[in-house]
């Protein structure tokens, strides 16, 4: 993994990788997706959790590449189907840093809170 976790925090570990920071918010979408998984399998909700933040390492390399949407945030499309989910996200090209805001399951209407 090209980057080290530390706290809600991802260092770069090479000067030309894009600092990673996670809201506290983003906590508590991981508590949901825990509440709602362990109905059916819950032996897999640390796995989840694991490949989503294994995805979102993508933004230290490529902070573009998730699709544009209103109020200059992106959002970062990971998995499919059951195990697919979207990641919002900013920005801040001066700071090179992405801010991820909120994380949701594709089939979720909406955001809990848009940062």
């Amino acid at each position: 993994m090209p980057e080290q976790a530390i706290g809600s925090q991802y260092e770069p570990l090479t000067a030309d990788m894009t600092r990673i920071e996670i809201a506290p918010e983003v906590f508590d979408d991981f508590d949901r997706f825990f509440d709602y998984i362990a109905q059916f399998d819950v032996g897999s909700a640390p796995e989840r959790i694991g490949e989503i933040l294994e995805a979102v390492q993508i933004l230290a390399t490529s902070p573009m590449i998730g699709r544009p949407v209103k109020g200059g945030k992106r959002e970062l499309v990971i998995g499919r189907a059951s195990r697919g989910y979207v990641a919002l996200y900013r920005y801040v090209a001066p700071l090179d840093t992405a801010f991820v805001l909120a994380i949701r399951s594709q089939r979720e209407s909406g955001y809990k809170s848009n940062g």
